[in-house]
C-alpha cells in the first residue's frame, strides 16, 4: 500500500465517565487548547458508568470554538439514523460545522437488546449500518425536493421530508473490521476508522485493498477515503508515521483519560510523525515536484499557487464539491489570490486539455458547470474586492456576492442592478446579463459594466472596454465564460432610493393560464419603477395552485408604492400580503456566516424569454403546472429599460423579451415535453437558468449573428478551446483578421 497523501490530522479518543461528568469536558477543552484537530467519545448507550454520548458531544461542541466532534463510533442500532442525521446537521450548523459522524454497527448485542434494540446477528447489524447510511445521506440531500423512501429491512423510511442541511459536508467514518462493512464503507463512506490494538498482523493492508476495490467498483476514487486510526500511547511516533507513509493513514487519534499522555501525544508524537511523513512525501518526489510538495497527473502544481491547492482528502477540499445546486468532486481547485496568480493558474489548466476546466466564483449558481468532476477548478473566491472611487464607479472582484455589493454601497445611496438574490456571485452574473429587481427601471447588469481585466486562454492580463479591445468587451457580456477569466469587473452604479417598497402577496387564483395572461399585462402596462417576479410549483391536475408574486418599487414614498401596486390586487383573490418598506440592500441580505452551498447530483433546470404572456404561452405554462412531478417555476420581468439600449450592444440578445421563465426540476418525460412544446414560443434563452448546454440549445442561447460573430471571437481569443465547460462556443476561423490588441 502506499500514502494517499491526504494531510495530517491529530485526535483525542476520551471515555465519557458519568462519575465524573466534567472531566471528559476538561479533556475536550485541553485538546483545543493544544491544537488538536478533533476530540472523540466512545458510545455505548447501555453502559450506566457513561454519560450519554450525543449529550457531550453536544455540550463539548458548545464549549469550544475550533475543534471538531465526533463520536467514536456511535452505536447505531440504538440511534434511529433518520433522527440521528437530523440531529448531526443541527449540531452542525450550531457549532458552525464542526461535527462529523464515526458510525458503527455495535458489537454488544445482547447488552443494546436491554435498551430495547432488537437481538441482531452481526450479519442483521452489517445490513442495518448499509441501509442506515443511504437514510442519513438521504436526509441530507436537501437540493432533492422530492420525500425520501429507503425500504429497509431493519431500518426504514416512507417519504420522510429531508433537512436540515448541515453546515458542511459531515463526512461518514465507519469502524469496520469485516471484509463485509469494508465493502459497504467502499461504496458509501467517507472514512475507515478502525483502532490499531485490534488489528492483526495484516489487517491494515486486506483492509485497505477491500476498500479501495469496492470503491472502484462504485465508481469511485479510494483516495476520498481517509484512513483514520485510533492508537494508544503504547505507539510511537515513528510507527505510526510508518502507518501513515507505507498504508495511508492520515488521522491519529489518540485513546486515553491521561492529560499527560494527551499532552505529550500533541506536543511530541504528532509533530514527530508528521515531519517524518513530510520528509518521507518530500523525498519520493521528484526534484521539480519536491519544491512544490503537490502535482496534479505528475504536473507540479506551479509554486506561487502551491500552499493553498486542495485536493481530495485535504482539508477544505470539501467547500468545492458543493454548488448551489450540484455536487461535484475535482481532481485539483486551485485558489489564487492575485491576477498574476490566475494567470499562473489558467497557464497550468492549459497543460491539462483533458481534464475538464470550471471557473469559480463562490456564489449561488443553478447549473453548478463552475465545478466539475477529476478535472480542474480554479476557485477565484479570494478575489472579492469591492471598493468606489471617482463617485459612482466601482470595482468589485468575481468572488464578491451580490448582497455583498450592495451593502457597501447602500451607504451613498448607490446600486448596481444585479439578480434579485444576494448570494450570486459577481463573476458569473456579470458575464451572461443579469436580470434583477431593477431590470424595468435600470436594464441589465452588463448595462452598467465600463471594462473589465480578464486572463485569456495564453494567460495573459488584458484590458477590455468600449475603447481597448472593444469586441472581446462586447463578448464578456453575455458570453463571458468563453473567453477567460474575468479578474475585476469596473461598473458604474446607479442611484436607488433611501428604500424601496417590497411586496410580497399570495394569490389563489381559479384558473392559471387567465391569471398569468393578466400579470403579465399589468407588469407591461406599469410603472419602470416596478419589476415583479412570480414562484409556483407543481400541485397536480385538479389541484389549486397557489402564486407567490415579489415585487419591487424602487419608490421612497410610502402612499406611491401602494398606488402602483394597485392594479396587482386586481388580478385574483389573494390568501396572503405584505408590502415593507426596506433598503434595497435588505432584499440580498445573506445570512450569517454566508451562504452555505451543500448540492449533490446533477440540477435539471430550463430556461426561456418571451416577449409576452399571451394565451398560448401561458397555457403552456399552467400545463407544465399540473404535473405530478415535482418542479419550481418562476416568471421574471426582464422589460422595460432593457430594451432601451441595442440588440446589438452586447453578446446578450433578447432585449424584446419582457419574461424571462425559469423551470428547476421535473425531470420526467412527460415534463420534458410540455416544456418541449413551449420552446417555439419562446425568444430566446438565459443560459444562466439552462442545464443542458448541448448545441441545440446554445443555438437558442444567442441570436444567429451574434452567435457567428462569437464564434469567429472565440477563434481569435481561445482557438484551442480552453473555455469550453460552460455553454462551449466552437471557435469558427473564417472572416478573422488581425490580432487581438493588448
Amino acid at each position: 500500500m502506499s500514502d494517499y497523501m491526504h494531510p495530517m490530522r491529530f485526535g483525542s479518543f476520551i471515555s465519557p465517565i458519568a462519575s465524573a461528568p466534567q472531566r471528559p469536558v476538561d479533556l475536550a477543552l485541553l485538546s483545543e487548547e493544544l491544537g488538536l484537530d478533533l476530540v472523540t467519545f466512545q458510545d455505548h448507550p447501555y453502559q450506566p458508568d457513561f454519560q450519554d454520548t450525543w449529550t457531550l458531544l453536544a455540550w463539548v461542541a458548545a464549549r469550544t470554538s475550533r475543534i471538531h466532534v465526533s463520536g467514536n463510533v456511535l452505536n447505531l442500532p440504538l440511534r434511529q439514523p433518520a433522527v440521528l442525521a437530523r440531529a448531526l446537521a443541527s449540531l452542525d450548523q450550531l457549532s458552525g460545522g464542526r461535527v462529523e459522524l464515526g458510525i458503527g454497527s455495535g458489537g454488544f448485542f445482547e447488552a443494546m437488546a436491554t435498551m430495547g434494540a432488537p437481538l441482531l446477528t452481526p450479519a442483521e447489524a452489517v445490513k442495518g449500518l448499509d441501509e442506515a447510511l443511504d437514510i442519513i445521506r438521504g436526509i441530507w440531500k436537501t437540493m432533492d425536493p422530492s420525500p425520501l423512501h429507503v425500504a429497509g429491512e431493519h431500518h426504514r423510511v416512507a417519504g420522510a421530508a429531508r433537512g436540515p442541511t448541515p453546515a458542511h459536508e459531515i463526512p461518514i467514518w465507519v469502524g469496520a473490521y469485516k471484509p463485509r462493512m469494508q465493502r459497504i464503507l467502499g461504496r458509501k463512506g467517507d472514512g475507515w476508522l478502525p483502532s490499531l490494538p485490534w488489528m492483526k498482523p495484516g489487517d491494515i493492508e486486506r483492509g485497505n485493498q477491500i476498500i479501495d476495490e469496492s470503491a472502484r467498483k462504485a465508481g469511485r476514487d479510494p483516495r476520498d477515503i481517509t484512513r483514520l486510526m485510533n492508537v494508544t500511547p503504547q505507539y510511537n511516533a515513528e510507527s505510526l508515521a510508518d502507518l501513515a507513509t507505507e498504508h495511508g493513514i492520515s488521522v491519529f487519534i489518540m485513546g486515553s483519560d491521561d492529560p499527560r499522555e494527551i499532552r505529550k501525544f500533541a506536543t511530541e508524537t504528532a509533530p514527530l510523525i508528521r515531519d517524518r511523513v513530510e520528509k518521507s512525501r518530500t523525498t519520493s518526489r521528484t526534484p521539480a515536484l519536491a519544491r512544490t510538495g503537490r502535482a496534479f497527473q505528475d504536473d507540479p502544481i506551479p509554486e506561487v499557487l502551491a500552499s493553498r491547492v486542495l485536493m481530495p482528502g485535504d482539508r477544505g477540499y470539501n467547500r468545492y464539491t458543493s454548488g448551489y445546486f450540484r455536487g461535484a468532486k475535482p481532481g485539483v481547485v486551485l485558489r489564487p489570490e492575485s491576477f498574476s496568480e490566475v494567470q499562473e493558474a489558467v497557464r497550468f489548466a492549459a497543460r491539462h486539455r483533458d481534464v475538464p476546466l470550471g471557473l469559480f466564483s463562490g456564489g449561488h449558481g443553478l447549473s453548478g458547470r463552475s465545478l466539475n468532476n477529476g478535472g480542474i477548478v480554479i476557485a477565484l473566491d479570494a478575489l472579492d474586492e469591492i471598493s468606489i472611487s471617482d463617485g459612482s464607479r466601482v470595482r468589485v472582484g468575481p468572488g464578491a456576492r451580490w448582497g455583498q455589493v450592495a451593502k457597501e454601497l447602500a451607504p451613498f445611496n448607490l446600486a448596481i442592478t444585479a439578480g434579485d438574490h444576494g448570494g450570486v456571485g459577481v463573476g458569473g452574473l456579470a458575464t451572461t446579463a443579469g436580470i434583477g429587481w431593477f431590470a424595468r427601471e435600470r436594464g441589465l447588469t452588463i448595462d452598467y459594466l465600463r471594462s473589465v481585466e480578464m486572463v485569456t486562454a495564453d494567460g495573459e492580463l488584458v484590458h477590455a472596454s468600449a475603447q481597448e479591445n472593444p469586441e472581446l468587451f462586447w463578448a464578456v457580456r453575455g458570453a463571458g465564460a468563453n473567453f477567460g477569466v474575468v479578474v475585476s469587473f469596473e461598473f458604474e452604479a446607479h442611484p436607488v432610493s433611501e428604500q424601496v417598497g417590497f411586496a410580497m402577496l399570495t394569490f389563489a387564483p381559479e384558473d392559471i393560464t387567465t391569471f398569468l395572461v393578466g400579470w403579465g399585462a399589468t407588469i407591461e402596462n406599469a410603472d419602470a419603477t416596478v419589476t415583479g417576479t412570480l414562484m409556483l410549483s407543481s400541485s397536480g391536475p385538479g389541484a389549486q395552485t397557489p402564486v407567490q408574486a415579489l415585487i419591487v418599487v424602487d419608490e421612497n414614498n410610502p402612499d406611491m408604492v401602494v398606488e402602483r401596486l394597485q392594479p396587482f390586487a386586481q388580478l385574483a383573490p389573494m390568501a396572503n400580503q405584505s408590502v415593507q418598506m426596506v433598503p434595497y440592500s435588505a432584499l440580498l441580505d445573506l445570512p450569517a456566516g454566508g451562504e452555505q452551498q451543500h448540492g449533490h447530483g446533477e440540477p435539471h433546470g430550463h430556461a426561456g424569454l418571451v416577449r409576452h404572456l399571451d394565451h398560448d404561452v401561458a397555457a403552456g405554462l399552467a400545463d407544465l403546472l399540473t404535473s405530478h412531478s415535482s418542479l419550481i417555476l418562476s416568471i421574471r420581468s426582464a422589460g422595460g429599460a432593457v430594451a432601451d439600449q441595442s440588440a446589438d450592444a452586447a453578446a446578450y440578445g433578447w432585449r424584446d423579451a419582457n419574461f424571462l421563465i425559469a423551470m428547476l426540476g421535473g425531470n420526467t418525460e412527460e415534463v420534458q415535453q410540455q416544456w418541449a412544446n413551449l420552446v417555439p414560443k419562446f425568444e430566446g434563452m438565459y443560459i444562466s437558468f439552462e442545464t443542458d448546454t448541448s448545441p441545440e440549445v446554445l443555438a437558442r442561447a444567442f441570436p444567429p449573428g451574434h452567435l457567428n460573430r462569437l464564434r469567429r471571437l472565440k477563434a481569435v481569443w481561445d482557438p484551442s478551446g480552453l473555455f469550453r465547460d460552460n455553454f462551449y462556443i466552437a471557435p469558427d476561423p473564417k472572416g478573422v483578421t488581425g490580432t487581438p490588441q493588448s
